[in-house]
């Protein structure tokens, strides 16, 4: 009996001492282990990840796109006169002045900063090429410089701005420069991955990833022309003026505005399609200034309640708000409380819209315009002037 309990205490020792081991080698062959969640492991290779960009790599990467863009993305810097109006909060403050001077004296020298921003190399040949940039970024600069991936530092002269789409045209005279392919934005889609790159604070060249958040952007408050793509991202201060690219590295967008709260990126960027950007840009290369249609309205949005009010079919058009004295509107017959429903045929479907297609229509041109009043649809013939270029204080 003595024999058969030892060997039966061997036995127990030795199954247990097997369970130990297999439950630190393989915890997932015990019956009784349960899983604390519900997950689902991938069984592939962490490694074979569908390539993007470069069709050789077994990696999810964006090197080659990054490659291609941002021999083409260059820093902006420049300085600006700036001077404290007397008028200043702190004009008067003895401790201010003692660090600062007394602002508006005539002795005064004014405060010269550097401004920092990026750009876009859009056009180059032997001997120079164009940038694009946005008009904020070298607005009232002097002395600007423009700084490539290579190194080098050339000055550049502003060929023309449009403060109303916030873009301008710089001219740098050098050589080997490297011009950016140019994508299509109107085939941009939501969802479609995009790359920010610029150098944001200053810090260098930089990309961020992200996708486009939406497209059409506007009533934002920020240009008279908005048709912004809306992007997640990283767009920083310094970044403005500089690319939006696709996956392929092709130029889709110009960045220009961040909706911060903090100064910093949140996630919410706008970019200029390159479309508006390209038009804008020939027009201030052939001509040195953007050249845009004028009929001498103010309009607003037809709301459900003017709808009603001026018993309309539907919640559609563009009120006439206001016409300007001696425009070619009141030549042409058109009165405050016209609803502007379509322009050339094209339907209407906001006062923005009609902004837009009104812009676009060529100085010197008779237009045919279909309003409605009084229940009535009318058609008149405008002659489109050219649309006078307002004080910059003016402009959004």
């Amino acid at each position: 009996m003595r024999r058969f309990w030892l060997i039966f205490a061997e036995f127990v020792t030795i199954t247990l001492a097997i369970v130990f081991v297999v439950t630190l080698i393989r915890p997932d062959w015990n019956p009784w282990r349960r899983n604390v969640v519900e997950i689902r492991e991938s069984v592939s290779n962490p490694g074979g990840l569908v390539a993007v960009g470069n069709q050789n790599s077994n990696k999810l990467s964006y090197a080659e796109a990054s490659k291609r863009a941002m021999t083409s993305v260059v820093n902006i810097s420049s300085s600006r006169d700036i001077r404290m109006p007397s008028n200043h909060p702190l004009a008067n403050d003895p401790l201010f002045q003692r660090f600062f001077g007394t602002p508006g004296g005539e002795d005064e020298e004014p405060d010269t900063r550097g401004s920092l921003g990026s750009g876009v190399i859009v056009n180059a040949n032997e001997t120079g090429g164009y940038v694009l940039t946005n008009d904020h970024v070298v607005a009232g600069s002097k002395d600007i410089q423009i700084s490539f991936a290579d190194g080098r530092v050339l000055a550049a002269k502003v060929v023309g701005t449009d403060p109303e789409s916030d873009l301008a045209v710089l001219r740098v005279e050098g050589k080997g420069l490297t011009p950016i392919t140019l994508g299509q934005s109107e085939k941009a889609q939501v969802g479609d991955v995009v790359l920010a790159i610029g150098d944001p604070f200053g810090v260098g060249q930089t990309v961020t990833m992200g996708i486009v958040s939406a497209l059409g952007r506007n009533r934002l408050g920020v240009n008279r022309y908005e048709n912004f793509i809306q992007t997640d991202a990283a767009i920083n201060p310094g970044n403005s003026g500089g690319a939006l690219v696709d996956s392929s590295g092709n130029l889709i967008g110009i960045n220009s505005v961040i909706y911060s709260r903090t100064g910093g990126s949140l996630g919410i960027g706008f970019a200029i399609p390159v479309s508006m950007a390209k038009d804008v840009m020939e027009q201030i290369i052939a001509e040195g200034a953007v050249t845009r249609g004028y009929i001498g309205i103010e309009p607003q949005d037809i709301t459900p309640a003017l709808a009603e009010s001026l018993k309309l079919k539907t919640v559609r058009g563009a009120l006439v708000a206001k016409v300007v004295r001696g425009s070619p509107a009141e030549k042409a017959g058109v009165k405050a409380g016209d609803v502007i429903t379509s322009i050339e045929s094209k339907g209407i479907q906001d006062s923005v819209a009609a902004m837009a297609v009104i812009a676009g229509l060529k100085p010197g041109q008779d237009v045919k315009f279909q309003l409605t009043r009084s229940e009535k649809a009318i058609d008149l013939a405008i002659n489109v002037a050219k649309r006078p270029r307002a004080p910059r204080s003016q402009r959004q």
